[in-house]
């Protein structure tokens, strides 16, 4: 220990580790205190921090060598022949060499401990959404309010073993140098040729065998009218073919057909061709009308196998279509639907350009305010509450939804569950992809739900006869 004390580098070494030691070991104790800790703290105290902490200890013994030779030197001795002696014998000896091995087991166990919470940070939500707040700011908030927001990030971006586990990691380097020097895109592009199948991920809770059957949807949209009139639509949804015997929706992803496609843009929204192979290995090829592309030129390009991302695009960041948002809002009481013409301004308010996220929700509340004020003065005396109930719900789903400095407003991220605001089915199913024989992809609406109520107030619909598999 003395030698360590007498020279400038050895000290500076055990100095690092120290310091080092002291506000990991704060730090962790915190945590499990159950202390809400800033996410920079967690870089700080899993990635920094360990890192100077291996510095210093590289320090202390390039200190003692230094120190050695110093000494050699001054005694007029050659540095490169100092002799180092272990007596055994010697109790001093001894105690130094218990020394140096008990302080090695505990500096191993702390670095094991160090590096163990270092990879269990990178994994968390806090890691992958808060770190980087500017840039993942819009995919996190769209997390939080998806179905899967208790699902941890990793489970689906990385999922389980080394392979992927690496690749993720060399591509988060690549994202770092893009955040750190500003030369990431916006909005970010939908990592969709990055993503593992889905088949190592979503199908370890979502078991494909057991999509069977039918499922009834009710969905309630309201008119932009003085009473909000609300319109029901009701579906008996196909969702089956999750095993052969069944036919509906999921027959795409039976692991007995395989459907293959090329898509000429990164975001899978325009397919030029289509190749299916039936549980007999009977296949057919489709191309789309108007493809700049030859059939035997399709051929060659890369496909993709189809699985559950091609439709369910964003399964945990979705971003909602402002309609929908609004209707959900008013069918759940979070905007009072007795308020006249609520859905009419609420569309207006929520759609129009504002200079910032940050004075939105005022200028939204003020919108309302000002509308009630002026056309129903009664109202807005008595009902200022339920005014102000539905401003902060707009401004909710405005604030979950645009994003300017990412440059993410409605639409910019489309959802291709269905056909009614982006492509979605329609980008095969559109009678216009037709294979060598003349067969086309029936865009026939009962493959895969039957309507039984379409825009009607108070729906009755009738299941008799209907297919319920």
């Amino acid at each position: 220990m003395k030698s360590i004390l007498r020279n400038y580098i050895s000290f500076a070494g055990l100095l690092i580790v120290c310091v080092s030691v002291i506000f990991i070991g704060f730090i962790l104790l915190a945590e499990w205190m159950g202390f809400e800790l800033n996410p920079y703290i967690g870089v700080v105290a899993f990635l920094v921090l360990p890192a100077f902490m291996i510095f210093g200890f590289v320090l202390m013994p390039l200190g003692r060598v230094w120190e050695r030779r110093r000494l050699a030197r001054r005694a007029g001795a050659s540095p490169g022949h100092v002799k180092i002696e272990f007596d055994l014998d010697q109790p001093r000896t001894r105690r130094r060499i218990l020394f140096g091995v008990t302080l090695s087991a505990i500096i191993v166990a702390f670095m094991a401990a160090t590096a163990y919470e270092s990879v269990v940070f990178m994994d968390t939500t806090t890691f992958c959404g808060e770190v980087c707040h500017s840039v993942m700011q819009p995919e996190l908030t769209s997390y939080r309010n998806s179905p899967h927001a208790r699902v941890p990030c990793v489970e689906c971006h990385i999922g389980e073993g080394a392979n992927w586990y690496v690749k993720s990691k060399l591509s988060g380097l690549g994202q770092v140098y893009a955040v750190t020097f500003d030369t990431y895109e916006t909005p970010i592009p939908t990592p969709v040729a990055n993503l593992r199948p889905a088949r190592e991920t979503c199908e370890h809770c979502h078991w494909p065998r057991k999509f069977l059957g039918s499922r009834l949807v009710v969905n309630t949209r309201y008119q932009e009218d003085e009473t909000n009139t609300p319109l029901k639509n009701v579906l008996l949804m196909k969702i089956g073919g999750g095993s052969e015997a069944t036919g509906g929706i999921h027959w795409h992803m039976n692991i007995k057909n395989k459907v293959e496609y090329y898509a000429s843009d990164y975001r899978r929204d325009t397919i030029l061709y289509i190749r299916s192979t039936d549980p007999g290995g009977k296949t057919t090829e489709y191309v789309a009308e108007g493809s700049p592309l030859t059939l035997d030129e399709l051929r060659a390009q890369p496909l993709r196998v189809m699985d559950c991302m091609d439709c369910h695009n964003r399964p945990s960041h979705t971003f909602d279509v402002p309609q929908v948002a609004v209707d959900v809002a008013m069918a759940t009481g979070d905007i009072p639907p007795d308020l006249p013409f609520i859905k009419r301004e609420a569309m207006k308010a929520i759609v129009a350009e504002y200079s910032s996220r940050e004075v939105a929700p005022e200028q939204i509340r003020y919108a309302l305010q000002a509308f009630y004020r002026s056309e129903y003065p009664d109202i807005y005396s008595m009902r200022s509450g339920d005014i102000d109930k539905a401003s902060m719900a707009l401004a909710e789903i405005y604030l979950r939804n645009i994003f300017p400095d990412m440059k993410i407003t409605w639409g910019t991220y489309p959802n291709q569950i269905g056909h009614t605001f982006a492509n979605g089915c329609f980008r095969c199913h559109d009678e216009a992809h037709t294979s060598p024989g003349g067969e086309t992809i029936s865009q026939d609406c009962r493959a895969c739900h039957e309507l039984l109520s379409y825009e009607e107030e108070n729906p009755q619909p009738v299941l008799e006869n209907l297919p319920l598999r």
